[in-house]
């Protein structure tokens, strides 16, 4: 299983429902919040390349990108080999 990171804050819906799919999937993640840290999203935004929206999800070293990303990932069937490496 891949190593699964989440950066998030912690009024963000969309945030929300992407560790919800994940939680379904017994997946489990490191989550980031980036809400207090200032440095913690410039991080994010360095690894996302300029996205500065939360959520932003990295499977392994595979940015996936925000909530919709990860959604239509699990739709395609995409989401679980990935996950699984």
């Amino acid at each position: 299983m891949q190593t699964v990171e989440i950066y998030t804050s912690p009024t963000c819906g969309f945030c929300h429902a992407a560790k919800r799919l994940l939680t379904t999937k017994d997946v489990a993640f490191t989550e980031i919040d980036v809400a207090r840290d200032p440095a913690r999203r410039q991080e994010m935004m360095g690894r996302a390349n300029g996205r500065h929206t939360v959520p932003q999800i990295f499977v392994g070293d595979t940015h996936v990108g925000g909530c919709d990303d990860l959604f239509d990932l699990d739709r395609s069937g995409k989401l679980d080999p990935l996950l699984a490496g």
